[in-house]
């Protein structure tokens, strides 16, 4: 260890009440010293680094982070036992544990067999803990396990480390170690879920086993190539714990085991006994909720809503869901989470609503929709009002929110179709009235509550709502009027929906498409178009051209080929090559508009392909943007976000302006009509002039409570004169368009 005044000085000498006695280690976080209580405990103490000190997004993050830090159980991490996130200086104090690390202990020899099975169980048994308490870890590697006495324990679990990755000069957004992290890390980061924990500990258990990854290479480019494209390389791993591991290693997060599963047969091969003592060890399922519970939960909800009716005046109210679809306008102008391009946060308002429970099928408990205002998740009824000062008749905006009870809160998935808002949240989805946030109907979506991705925002096409992103990769089609189910597919791993008119095209991860009958289900015409890294895009029904649009990079990523598709019957229209890796973002003034990043994942170029004569233009920002994604307004200007918290408008020969907006993360932008809306990682909505980029209002954070795993960070909808949003609280909101700077 390092003397601190020695080797740091100018750091500070006490966090909170601890003296800081030595420095354990840095990262891009903070420093971590040692420390001992006034009871003589001795505690690992981080503290921020300055730089980040000073920005209230962070913090913000920091004090979600040390919330979730404490719900997870110390038997498999080093537990809370103070932390101070409102000092000049934020700091975390943990129980420090004096074992080496995984990667200290493997530089002097690799576990044999048995030790390896050990690892296992211990690690999956610690991430059954931490995924309970709703924390996906995101970078579980050698150095973030603690070869403990008592059995390994993980530390550092789900920190936001905005520049704490292999890659943070580069990208500045990729969160994790290239060898360690999971392929939709890569492909979509805001999907990133529990199974990405899962297969990190797979490529942990390699590198225990062999001293060395199941992807090797001094490039973490390359290794992230590998990570994507490659099998992994077992050699040297025993012959009983490669063939878990090479279910961990599964490209498709839904073909990987559970934690729970692991555990079992990890437990089988690390201490050989009877089956029947290593079930025990794993606790049994909760059983759906029976007519009698539900019946019990209706009641008991009713007496909660009398009572508060009672003591409250102006209840706030709340709905809960996950969202990562529609923004604004007509839902075709909306491009879906493709691979790669996929992306994962007020000033409260009271108004009126209504009080609808939901239940049966669902893990644990009652579903719950309520609404009103807060962040809270189990509001009851409240009473819109209009703001102080504004005339009669003038919107009040309401938040409401979507989900089972007791679950993590996690951002809703909404769009917008038929004059209405329609929502997915794990568990449930929902059609909400645009004026009051009152639902006119719930469905619930049984074994969703737990769905590692969340939901995806519904799809509409064929005159129906379609729900995805079942846990089983089922969609359901729903009466947008009833929320009745007209029919039900099972699809494939990892399949995307992509509306089309009266069409729903099916996309898998290979490239294999096939096009249903949106308002029937019947199948259409299957065909191999794109491949692995496709993007799709549907351009809307009025605008010239084919009508779908793929981009396909090159496995370098050195280029891309777009093609113009036909819906009908799936032919090919035109193909055209750009450089760079190309993702498209929008159809407008007779042009396709596409991003085109290079392989450290800036965006460099704005490229245009003429939809009548095909003719390629590229326009370059003033200065890359990181990791982008984009607007598309009529007149062709493309409003580009970047993780760097730039937002610039790049017209047809050149950028317009440009705006740091102090937001390290956002969903997707949106425009519409006179400004560019985004939602930011800590829930705030944020309003943009188009014209001048000009901030010109925002909402407050609408951070969750404990909880720091967010599947997807969703694009706002704007519409009916309205701005629409959700929040990693749970909530979504409205407010109203026309005065952001009464928000």
């Amino acid at each position: 260890m390092q003397s601190l005044r020695a080797e740091q000085a100018g750091f500070p000498e006490y966090a909170g009440q601890y003296r800081l006695e030595s420095v354990l280690g840095s990262g891009g976080m903070g420093v971590v010293h040692l420390a001992t209580s006034a009871s003589g405990l001795k505690l690992a103490v981080k503290v921020v680094h300055a730089e980040h000190a000073v920005d209230p997004e962070f913090r913000a993050r920091f004090r979600q982070e040390i919330a979730a830090a404490r719900r997870v159980s110390g038997a498999f991490t080093a537990p809370v036992v103070d932390a101070d996130a409102d000092a000049e200086r934020p700091w975390m104090a943990t129980l420090f544990i004096d074992a080496p690390t995984l990667a200290e202990r493997v530089r002097e020899g690799i576990l044999d067999g048995p030790e390896v099975a050990r690892l296992g169980a211990g690690l999956a048994e610690a991430l059954r803990d931490i995924h309970r308490a709703g924390v996906v870890h995101r970078d579980l590697k050698p150095s973030n396990v603690l070869m403990a006495a008592d059995g390994p324990k993980v530390i550092d679990f789900g920190i936001s480390r905005p520049y704490d990755s292999d890659l943070r000069t580069e990208t500045g957004k990729l969160i994790g170690t290239p060898p360690f992290m999971a392929p939709e890390q890569f492909q979509r980061p805001r999907e990133v879920g529990p199974a990405a924990d899962v297969f990190a500990m797979g490529s942990v258990l390699v590198h225990a086993a062999t001293g060395r990854g199941p992807f090797d290479s001094d490039s973490p480019y390359i290794v992230a190539y590998q990570v994507v494209h490659d099998e992994p390389d077992l050699t040297g791993v025993p012959p009983r714990l490669a063939r878990i591991v090479e279910r961990c290693l599964s490209k498709e997060p839904a073909r990987r085991p559970s934690a729970d599963e692991l555990i079992a047969v990890l437990r089988a091969a690390a201490y050989p006994t009877s089956d029947d003592d290593t079930r025990a060890f794993i606790p049994q399922p909760r059983q759906p909720v029976s007519a009698t519970r539900a019946a019990a939960c209706r009641r008991e909800s009713e007496r909660e809503r009398e009572r508060r009716q009672e003591t409250h005046r102006r209840d706030r109210a709340v709905l809960v869901g996950p969202v990562d679809g529609p923004a604004g306008g007509s839902a075709a102008q909306v491009p879906p989470a493709g691979p790669g391009r996929s992306r994962p946060w007020r000033k409260p308002v009271l108004w009126a609503g209504v009080v609808a429970l939901l239940a049966g099928g669902l893990v644990g408990g009652c579903m719950h929709l309520v609404s009103g205002s807060g962040s809270g998740r189990g509001g009851a009824g409240s009473t819109s009002t209009a703001r102080p000062g504004s005339g009669a008749g003038a919107f009040a905006g309401w938040s409401v929110a979507l989900g089972p009870r007791g679950a993590p809160a996690q951002a809703p998935a909404c769009s917008w179709a038929s004059a209405a808002l329609f929502c997915a949240a794990p568990g449930v989805a929902a059609r909400i009235d645009p004026r009051n946030g009152s639902a006119a109907w719930t469905v619930p979506l049984p074994g969703q509550a737990t769905a590692p991705g969340g939901a995806a925002a519904p799809v509409s096409a064929g005159g129906l709502v379609l729900v995805s992103a079942l846990p089983d990769g089922g969609v359901r089609a729903l009466d947008p009027a009833t929320g009745a189910q007209r029919w039900r597919k099972d699809l494939p791993p990892g399949a995307r929906l992509v509306p089309a008119g009266r069409r729903v095209l099916v996309v898998t991860t290979t490239g294999t498409v096939t096009a249903y009958d949106a308002a029937t289900g019947t199948a259409g015409w299957t065909k191999q178009l794109g491949g692995i890294g496709s993007v799709w895009f549907p351009g809307p029904e009025a605008a010239p051209g084919p009508g779908l649009y793929v981009a396909t990079p090159t496995a370098d990523g050195s280029s891309t080929e777009v093609m113009g598709v036909e819906a009908a019957g799936g032919s090919v229209a035109w193909r055209v090559r750009t450089a760079g890796t190309a993702a498209p973002v929008g159809v407008a003034a007779g042009q396709l508009h596409l991003l085109a990043a290079d392989t450290r994942m800036l965006t460099h170029t704005v490229v245009r392909v003429d939809l009548r004569t095909r003719a390629v233009r590229q326009t370059r920002p003033a200065a890359p943007l990181t990791d982008a994604q984009a607007a598309v307004a009529a007149d062709g200007s493309v409003y580009v976000f970047g993780t760097s918290g730039a937002l610039a408008a790049v017209g047809p020969d050149r950028e317009r302006w440009r705006l740091e907006t102090g937001v390290t993360d956002a969903s997707r932008p949106v425009h519409v009509g006179e400004r560019v809306y985004v939602t930011a990682l800590d829930g705030r909505l944020l309003a943009v002039d188009a014209d001048s980029g000009r901030l010109v209002g925002q909402t407050q954070p609408r951070m969750a409570s404990g909880t720091t795993y967010t599947a997807a960070l969703p694009a706002p909808v704007a519409a009916d004169g309205k701005v629409f949003a959700s929040a990693p609280d749970g909530s979504v909101f409205a407010v109203d368009a026309a005065d952001p700077g009464s928000w």
